[in-house]
């Protein structure tokens, strides 16, 4: 008897709305009868087809499906989900929100980056939202400690967050003076010191050979050979990739740089194949033909491919770009040449690598493994040097 593919239903809120949720692999006579119904949309990052809920989706689904995959319904299918919570309405006066509309043109005629300014228009409103039975001329440093103790801690937001926040708001006091707040009181907190995630080169290769699709594989094979942010892959072009000179151009990179980077021998095959086979137009990597792709995309598939290759490491694409500069340094690579690569403007953030390569490390013996080796050779029959039995 033939064993049928298996899918999954389940009952969640989708985009805000109740949904019903269809789960199920790669199968191309079930994606084409899913499709063929008119009524499911596939959710890229959370890989599910998803419909509004109702009695007749649930029986479409059921009826579709009978004769060609063995159905399991979850449980949550006959509760009402509960209402994720949604973010409250800033409430935040007319003069107010005037002001923050010439900070964000302040903050465009500095140039600063898109991203940037929207993240600081975030923490600017948010904090006038938690003061808004404050004027702006009268909010103090007391009002701003309020804001990071009643909103940032019970959120949790990390030490990086705060600091940002202490960044925004120090442009909005240069940029608006007439408040209570005394700039040069405003301090952020040190920094977080935590070592960067590395996977080891066997790792690496794993990644890649567990990840199926071409695309996939050969948008994380140039992350990783060229050690290149997840922003500069989604704004890599083809024009700036060239093969002859096995170089790749960074274009308007973090800090508006321009560097070049090495296109990796073994890495040109798979690209041919990935650009011969899916015919992009203007990025290397698109969605939707001249569209670039999506972060979240590309952090799924990585997620999946990881999960296949047995690695339980907490793996990111900048994780790709942590473990490039280890092994450059491993490898013996000068950091002066690793800091090029990467595009770092101070060679202190480089220096960061010294602490996660293993090549020097790998010289100093453990004082446990040097008192092991004195009794071996002093003694080859003495039971002390055998850690491994049972006592």
């Amino acid at each position: 008897m033939k064993l049928l593919p298996t899918i999954i239903i389940k009952r969640t809120y989708q985009k805000k709305q109740d949904s019903i949720i269809v789960f199920l692999k790669y199968n191309e006579q079930l994606i084409s009868t899913i499709k063929q119904s008119g009524k499911f949309k596939w959710s890229v990052s959370m890989r599910y087809w998803y419909s509004d809920f109702s009695r007749e989706n649930l029986q479409l689904i059921q009826q579709s499906f009978k004769d060609l995959a063995t159905i399991t319904i979850d449980n949550s299918i006959y509760e009402i989900p509960e209402q994720p919570l949604l973010r409250k309405k800033r409430i935040i006066s007319e003069q107010s929100k005037e002001i923050i509309r010439s900070f964000i043109s302040y903050l465009k005629g500095k140039r600063y980056s898109e991203s940037t300014v929207k993240t600081y228009f975030t923490f600017i409103a948010d904090f006038l939202d938690f003061t808004n039975d404050i004027s702006i001329e009268n909010l103090t440093n007391r009002d701003v400690e309020r804001f990071i103790e009643d909103v940032f801690i019970p959120r949790s937001y990390s030490i990086s967050t705060h600091r940002q926040f202490i960044s925004a708001l120090k442009l909005f006091i240069i940029f608006y003076p007439n408040n209570k707040i005394e700039n040069l009181i405003l301090t952020r907190p040190h920094r977080s010191k935590f070592l960067p995630s590395v996977l080891s080169k066997e790792e690496i290769i794993d990644i890649l050979r567990c990840t199926k699709n071409l695309k996939h594989r050969a948008i994380l094979a140039i992350i990783y050979s060229a050690g290149l942010r997840i922003g500069e892959l989604l704004n890599l072009q083809l024009k700036h990739i060239d093969v002859d000179r096995r170089q790749i151009i960074i274009k308007n990179s973090k800090g508006r740089k321009d560097r070049n980077v090495i296109l990796a021998e073994s890495v040109i095959p798979l690209m041919l194949n990935y650009v011969q086979t899916y015919n992009p137009i203007i990025f290397f990597s698109e969605g939707r033909p001249s569209k670039k792709y999506s972060a979240e995309s590309i952090r799924a598939f990585l997620k999946r491919s990881c999960k296949i290759a047995n690695i339980s490491k907490n793996v990111t694409p900048h994780t790709l770009r942590h473990s490039y500069a280890t092994h450059l340094l491993e490898n013996g690579i000068d950091l002066r040449y690793i800091q090029e690569l990467l595009g770092h403007s101070k060679p202190e953030t480089t220096m960061l690598y010294t602490h996660v390569a293993k090549k020097d490390l790998l010289k100093i013996e453990s004082p446990l493994d040097i008192a092991l080796k004195n009794l071996a050779e002093t003694d080859k029959n003495d039971r002390r040097m055998r850690l491994s039995e049972n006592y």
